[in-house]
């Protein structure tokens, strides 16, 4: 897969509005620009986004691209709900919407701990792999020990989990696992819901049905999605040294590219995935993914900026 792929929660919904002429777009400025990996879900516009990807695929038959969903978000997320008969009933609705008779890949969408740390969850998404219902699962969490407990297990694929320079706990023990055990490791929320991106100030506001706009407080979902759980105006301090560090290193990237460099780059990562609500913004975002090595003492002054405005705020909150 290419180490820049596409997440496509804005070709959905929570992002303001994208038309479907402006999601096929983003589609096909993505695929130009050399990505082969999208990352959808079945809630994303109750499945928008995965039609989208549908008549994104018929287009392009021989693509060879992988398209990963997700599925469980669609119902309270309660232990009980997550059973070898609902998973049934979402891979076959993803299969439909998507128009495949395999899904690549199926990710359980931050379920409870307690689903993931539940042995009869991977006997059931085992029979899905051995029926050809789906070639691959992973799990999407929200914390570290979530991604450590889901790795115990034998034939999981993938983790996918919140890593930016804004969020850096999954780099003292998830990577250097999942680079152990031979698991991947799909970056979501690289920009920090836009921070990192050095577009915003204090003023910057969002649409009304923008995540970013109502659940700030994590009243819709858990507030680590949005922003990486940062108040939004200590967001917008780190932010902006991060875009003055971007400017001052001599990097020829963005901002937003820095940050997405920054991701790939880092060991045990497969695939970071950038959302997109433009063409534009889905070329800029792929062109990192052929950023040099970034340097030393960049990284270090990465470390530096979350340790003086965020570790005491989030770091062991995920």
């Amino acid at each position: 897969m290419s180490v820049v792929g596409l997440g496509t929660w804005q070709l959905g919904a929570d992002w303001g509005e994208v038309s479907d002429d402006d999601a096929q777009a983003v589609l096909e400025a993505s695929a130009e620009a050399g990505v082969t990996f999208y990352d959808t879900a079945d809630v994303y516009g109750d499945g928008r986004s995965e039609r989208a990807i549908a008549a994104f695929l018929a287009a392009h038959p021989d693509a060879g691209f992988t398209v990963a969903t997700k599925m469980g978000r669609a119902v309270e997320q309660v232990p009980e709900n997550y059973r070898a008969e609902a998973f049934r009933t979402w891979v076959d609705d993803s299969r439909r919407r998507l128009g495949v008779e395999t899904l690549d890949l199926v990710q359980l969408h931050c379920p409870p701990s307690e689903t993931i740390a539940d042995d009869a969850t991977y006997d059931a998404l085992d029979a899905l792999v051995a029926d050809g219902s789906i070639a691959a699962y992973g799990v999407s969490v929200e914390t570290v020990d979530q991604a450590l407990e889901a790795m115990r297990r034998p034939h999981l694929a993938t983790v996918q989990i919140i890593l930016n320079a804004f969020r850096l706990k999954p780099l003292d023990v998830v990577l250097p696992a999942a680079e152990s055990a031979g698991i991947g490791i799909i970056a979501r929320v690289p920009l920090a819901s836009g921070l990192l991106s050095g577009r915003y100030d204090r003023t910057t506001t969002f649409a009304p049905d923008d995540h970013r706009t109502y659940n700030r407080d994590g009243s819709a979902f858990d507030v680590g999605e949005t922003f990486s759980g940062v108040d939004f105006g200590t967001g917008i301090q780190a932010a902006q040294e991060f875009s003055a560090l971007v400017a001052g290193s001599g990097l020829d990237l963005t901002p937003a590219q820095a940050a997405l460099a920054w991701v790939w780059q880092q060991p045990g990562v497969s695939t970071v995935i950038p959302g997109a609500r433009t063409a534009e913004q889905a070329r800029a975002n792929a062109a990192a993914g052929s950023a040099a090595p970034l340097p030393p003492d960049f990284l270090e002054a990465v470390a530096g900026i979350y340790d003086r405005h965020l570790r005491a705020e989030i770091h062991d909150r995920w």
